[in-house]
């Protein structure tokens, strides 16, 4: 294109390439403000640990294990309850597993 040319036809001859560059600058800026989302979300989740003190942490992460003990206790039943059943039925059956 030389100086001074009217610039219509390039944009028309280059319109692919023009609506290309404007997606990129759009999923650029989508990218962009999804990170600084996640960034601040972070930032106050780390405000609201600051504020609450590791004392609440260390009771959630407590109150977090005393959970899972119940529920490996409650596994350990189910699997004792199953070895029950599957000897009763392997006697009945006369198998030997």
């Amino acid at each position: 294109m030389v100086a001074g040319e009217n610039p219509k036809p390039w944009f028309k001859e280059n319109a692919t390439l023009i609506y290309f560059l404007v997606a990129q600058l759009i999923a650029i800026g989508a990218g962009a403000a999804t990170t600084l989302a996640y960034f601040t979300r972070l930032e106050n989740r780390v405000h609201t640990m600051e504020v609450r003190g590791a004392a609440y942490t260390v009771a959630r992460m407590d109150e977090m294990k005393l959970s899972i003990a119940k529920l490996e206790q409650s596994i350990e039943k189910n699997e004792d309850q199953i070895k029950l059943i599957r000897e009763v039925m392997t006697r009945r059956l006369n198998i030997n597993p």
